[in-house]
């Protein structure tokens, strides 16, 4: 027997979407460097593992469009870069889920991911080895343009999210393995560091040039706004891909598949309750902006350009969210078979 899945756009958001004018240029450009790494069928280089993806395939994930839709206010030249970056996480994912989640290969993907440690190097010109596939060679790439000047100060917090974010697939890949479904308690916190959401923030700085005032940066309300401002990322991506990930690549580390456990509870009221956790998540994003920060900026004394600076990078934040839930509810990469989950 199957139930109606939850309607993904039933996803609260409160943000209009906003779309890079940036857009077309991206589109044109879009394949050339995942080709470049061998991401792509065509890759110019020696004969190795198969590319990640086809052509076709690649351009249905519409990686331009999340781009665009994540950040309304980059220029071309830091679209591109962050475009580069979302090309290679999705790249990790994929040929990570096809050479270690589908297989079961846990002692595979332990080895790959500790050589891809190597390439997450906080030093500046750091010596990489030579990358031997395709996300070794993006990230190999990428290792040489994340951190221009004014970015700088991200390069070791940066490589700290990234190195959580591949330890997080092989941590997913032994709970998938063991049939262990991770508890509501300890996931949140897990999903931003499996989803990369660490990296976010870094995003929103580069698009909008604007950085939370230093004063504020680590205070419980903004830390709070950051850990609502993350989870939602993940776990909004848990309802979305949730026929992909728990049917296609039989992963347990789902919101669906972890509410439902923890709480004892049918997948037919585990959805609605994963779908409210999402919104409630969102929710206490909005109350902090709304009602805490601006009594924190005032107890804190912020001057006027400080002040300024925090709108913009909050504009950024909600742009970069209402952008993912644009791309979730309408990307062909998260389009399910049927609808449906079984009871």
């Amino acid at each position: 027997m199957t139930v109606r899945a939850v309607d993904v756009p039933l996803l609260w958001m409160p943000h209009a979407l906003r779309v890079n004018p940036h857009l077309p240029a991206l589109h044109e450009e879009s394949e050339s460097w995942a080709r470049a790494m061998g991401m792509l069928d065509g890759y110019p280089g020696p004969p190795a593992r198969p590319a990640i993806w086809s052509r076709a395939k690649f351009h249905a994930m519409t990686v331009d469009q999340l781009t665009a839709w994540t950040l309304p206010d980059a220029s071309l030249s830091d679209l591109r870069l962050n475009h580069r970056f979302n090309i290679w996480a999705l790249a990790w994912d994929d040929y990570f889920a096809s050479a270690f989640k589908q297989t079961g290969d846990l002692a595979g993907a332990r080895a790959f991911t500790t050589r891809l440690h190597a390439f997450l190097r906080p030093e500046r010109g750091a010596r990489l080895p030579e990358p031997t596939n395709a996300v070794e060679r993006g990230i190999a790439d990428l290792q040489q343009h994340l951190f221009p000047p004014r970015l700088d100060h991200w390069r070791v917090e940066f490589n700290r999210a990234l190195a959580r974010y591949i330890d997080a697939g092989v941590e997913e890949l032994a709970n998938s393995r063991s049939g262990r479904i991770p508890h509501l308690i300890d996931y949140a916190p897990f999903r931003r560091e499996s989803f990369a959401a660490y990296t976010a923030p870094y995003s929103v700085e580069l698009s909008t040039g604007a950085r939370i005032p230093a004063k504020i940066r680590h205070t419980r309300t903004v830390q709070a706004l950051l850990d609502a401002f993350m989870d939602f990322m993940g776990l909004a991506n848990d309802i979305a891909s949730y026929e992909r990930e728990v049917h296609e690549e039989n992963d347990v580390n789902n919101l669906v598949l972890v509410v439902g456990t923890s709480l004892g509870i049918t997948l037919h009221a585990a959805v609605p309750a994963a779908l409210h956790l999402v919104n409630a998540r969102l929710r206490e994003f909005e109350h902090l902006r709304q009602s805490e920060l601006p009594l924190l900026v005032h107890r804190s004394g912020l001057d006027h350009d400080e002040r300024a600076e925090l709108e913009t990078w909050l504009r950024g934040a909600c742009g970069f969210l209402s952008g993912l839930h644009a791309w979730y509810t309408g990307a062909p990469r998260y389009a399910s078979g049927d609808g449906s989950f079984p009871e």
